[in-house]
């Protein structure tokens, strides 16, 4: 009998809910008040997990976490903490060390060519995202092995695949955080820790919505010819942030138990049609 979407059929012909096993589990987001990590926020709420929400801006994290306790009543802690430094990282881990998952999403690095991305700009940049996750990692992997379970998501860019001279700092940056997600993650289920990341395309941020705004104000003299750069894409868009969430829940669940060391695009096919090259 076929199952009905949602459903999985195993082997021997029983079909059972797509239950992701993530009620009463304990996750950390960092990054988590705008866009994708306030995605992921909403998407594991609406599993019934608990929430650490860390970002540097208290106000922004306040209010999302007041929005999701109202919406799906369950427990959620803010942490606004700067993650590019790690003394930030060490206090938040004594306070969070009992985590099940982390999803490390904070940091942004921005565009530009060598010549435009002065040191202290690129150092910045890397301390918060490349350090921090590398920081992040370091302290809760630890207490994750003892423990003999646990699961952590680098949300990370296909800037680190598709490398652009004029995103040098990301695709250095995020081609650093991929070969570490795959190095560690290669061995760590051995221990019980699954470690594995998200390879996003452009998705349709407030930031990323702004920006292609003024390019095209710079460009055409009009900031509404912006939907004109998603004509380039699939589906005429960019990813939407719970199209992102929904595949690092997942991920991060027991139905991907198996799943560890390895990066998983999002970004419509766009990078695999040679068509569009």
């Amino acid at each position: 009998m076929r199952a009905d979407k949602g459903d999985v059929v195993h082997d021997n012909g029983r079909e059972e809910a797509m239950d992701l096993e993530l009620a009463g589990k304990t996750v950390l987001i960092t990054g988590a008040s705008k866009g994708i990590g306030r995605a992921c926020a909403d998407g594991f709420a609406a599993e019934g997990a608990h929430l650490h929400l860390v970002s540097r801006t208290a106000d922004d994290l306040e209010r999302a976490a007041g929005e999701i306790r109202d919406r799906f009543q369950v427990s959620v802690t803010t942490h606004a903490r700067d993650l590019s430094d790690s003394a930030n990282v060490d206090a938040l881990f004594e306070a969070t060390s009992d985590i099940d998952i982390l999803v490390n999403n904070a940091g942004a690095i921005p565009g530009g060519s060598i010549d435009k991305i002065d040191e202290a700009t690129w150092r910045a940049a890397w301390d918060l995202k490349v350090f921090g996750y590398i920081n992040m990692t370091r302290r809760y992997i630890a207490a994750m092995k003892e423990r003999g379970h646990g699961v952590i998501v680098n949300d990370i860019g296909t800037g680190g695949d598709r490398v652009d001279y004029d995103y040098i700092a990301g695709a250095g940056g995020n081609a650093s955080l991929m070969a570490f997600t795959r190095a560690i993650g290669g061995r760590s289920i051995h221990f019980g820790v699954r470690v594995l990341g998200v390879n996003p395309g452009p998705v349709e941020t407030d930031r990323i919505q702004t920006v292609m705004r003024s390019l095209a104000e710079a460009e055409f003299g009009d900031p509404e010819r912006c939907s004109e750069y998603y004509a380039k894409w699939p589906m005429n868009r960019f990813a939407k942030p719970e199209e992102v969430a929904d595949l690092i829940v997942f991920l991060a669940s027991a139905r991907a138990s198996y799943i560890s060391g390895t990066i998983v695009t999002l970004d419509g096919g766009k990078h695999s049609d040679n068509s569009t090259l």
